[in-house]
């Protein structure tokens, strides 16, 4: 089954995509993560107001046998948490691209991201 990825975000080598849209942006993790951690059936998201930084978690995801860190892709301050997710957390492997966990504002760094066609290769690189 191939990975769904869609054009016009950015995407990092540890699966999250970031959506930036002015001064602020989307975070999520991708079709490809959900898919490696199956059914999700946890998620803790951080408080509004803190500051992530750049290739830092600021999340975790669980899974019935696995708990995953959320890096963030950019240095920013957390404007609003989807708690959405704190409820129903499966709704990430329905939809990983809306089902975002932050929105973020005040970015003022971003690591190393890929366009749509680097992090398809990238994917198609890990087999």
């Amino acid at each position: 089954m191939e990975t769904n990825i869609i054009e016009g975000i950015r995407y990092t080598k540890t699966h999250q995509w970031i959506d930036r849209s002015g001064n602020t942006a989307l975070i999520g993790i991708t079709d490809y993560a959900q898919r490696q951690l199956k059914a999700i059936v946890f998620v803790t998201l951080p408080e509004v107001g803190e500051s992530i930084g750049a290739g830092e978690p600021f999340a975790e995801v669980e899974s019935m046998k696995v708990v995953s860190d959320v890096h963030s892709p950019a240095t920013a301050v957390v404007a609003e948490v989807n708690e959405t997710l704190l409820d129903e957390p499966h709704l990430i492997n329905e939809d990983p691209y809306g089902s975002w966990f932050v929105k973020v504002s005040d970015i003022s760094d971003t690591g190393e991201l890929l366009t749509a066609e680097e992090y398809r290769s990238y994917v198609e690189s890990l087999g």
